[in-house]
């Protein structure tokens, strides 16, 4: 395990960062069904599961759009289609009465618990529960006023980039750093619900962290557990992925959900992805050290008397380890031994 890298940070007990264990997020969304019992459940099923921390969105329909039935407000094309805008959050925005009490229980739980805020009210009310950190989501990355208010607060900021081109994530950054902002994890993402596996472009997870000097990571849409494993191993700090009880229970995001044991093995191999990477170390490592007596060494493989010739036929590289190097075969063929050697004896430099 490293040290860390100079732009880890903390939430809450937890360090975030190269060389710490990766941040998992289970993130809630609309999958609650407007039922608290069944919020209060997928708390515990995180848990369950292995998650570091509990995600909620905090806005209402109102703070994001307005009740309008025109064209511009009508979703065209994808899982949404057909519906407007002010129905889609109508069905998917988390009660703001309910959030204390869900803070209460995934700190009962031992989970860290935080929001994405999508207006400045939400901001100023994630602040009354002291939140450790703040979420931007992709599509809020471009709200300039949002990013300014977060900024203000201090606090360590998670920002999605779905959609963004490198000028629009630069922006952004420069945002919340000029305005107050010092700790800042950087996600890539695929706006699409759900996203296919081949436009997940991985491989801009170290190049956002190495440009930005942030920490890396992915907020995942794809369906199934194999892009945020793939994602650890490109250096992914920080996995966020939507958590159901059930996908049957239906939900604006139930589709591209995980279920609790779904989740639980992507937990678990995101763990050993992590614990494969290790350190760039050559060398047999401790585990390897017995095996190496089974490599290959100099054996005589038949009966020879004093005074005959070392040749192929009776001197042969094969397993194990106990005789001399094979680098020293054709030094010994065609001296003669000065003594008898049974056969299946390691070869020695006294018998030639």
């Amino acid at each position: 395990m490293t040290h860390g890298s100079p732009h880890a940070f903390r939430i809450g007990e937890r360090k975030i960062g190269d060389g710490f264990p990766v941040y998992v997020i289970a993130e809630m969304s609309a999958n609650h069904g407007h039922d608290i019992e069944v919020a209060l459940k997928l708390i515990d099923a995180a848990k369950a599961a292995g998650a570091d921390a509990i995600k909620l969105q905090t806005y209402t329909p109102d703070t994001l759009t307005i009740d309008s039935d025109k064209e511009w407000f009508r979703i065209k094309e994808g899982l949404w289609s057909g519906r407007t805008l002010y129905e889609l959050y109508s069905d998917a925005f988390t009660p703001w009465e309910w959030q204390p009490r869900l803070q209460r229980a995934a700190r009962a739980a031992g989970l860290d618990f935080f929001s994405t805020p999508f207006d400045e009210t939400a901001v100023d009310f994630l602040e009354l529960l002291d939140v450790p950190v703040h979420k931007v989501a992709s599509f809020e990355l471009v709200d300039i006023p949002l990013l300014e208010k977060i900024a203000a607060t201090g606090k360590p900021v998670i920002m999605s980039t779905g959609m963004a081109t490198l000028e629009e994530i630069d922006e952004a950054v420069r945002t919340l750093r000029s305005g107050g902002t010092t700790d800042l994890a950087l996600l890539k993402c695929t706006s699409a619900y759900p996203a296919p596996a081949d436009e997940a472009n991985l491989r801009s997870i170290p190049i956002l962290a190495k440009r930005f000097r942030t920490v890396g990571g992915l907020s995942d849409h794809t369906l199934g557990i194999s892009v945020p494993v793939a994602a650890v191993a490109v250096g992914a700090r920080i996995v966020e992925k939507h958590l159901t009880l059930s996908r049957a229970m239906g939900g604006p995001d139930a589709e591209f959900s995980l279920e609790p044991a779904e989740f639980r093995a992507m937990v678990d191999s995101v763990r050993t992805a992590e614990s494969a990477l290790g350190q760039a170390e050559f060398g047999p490592s401790e585990k390897e050290q017995q095996s190496r007596i089974f490599r290959r060494s100099l054996f005589v493989v038949k009966d020879v008397k004093a005074g005959e010739p070392f040749t192929r036929e009776n001197v042969r590289a094969i397993r194990p380890g106990y005789g001399l190097h094979t680098r020293h075969l054709e030094e010994i063929l065609g001296r003669r031994a000065r003594r008898d050697v049974e056969r299946g004896t390691p070869f020695e430099w006294s018998f030639a």
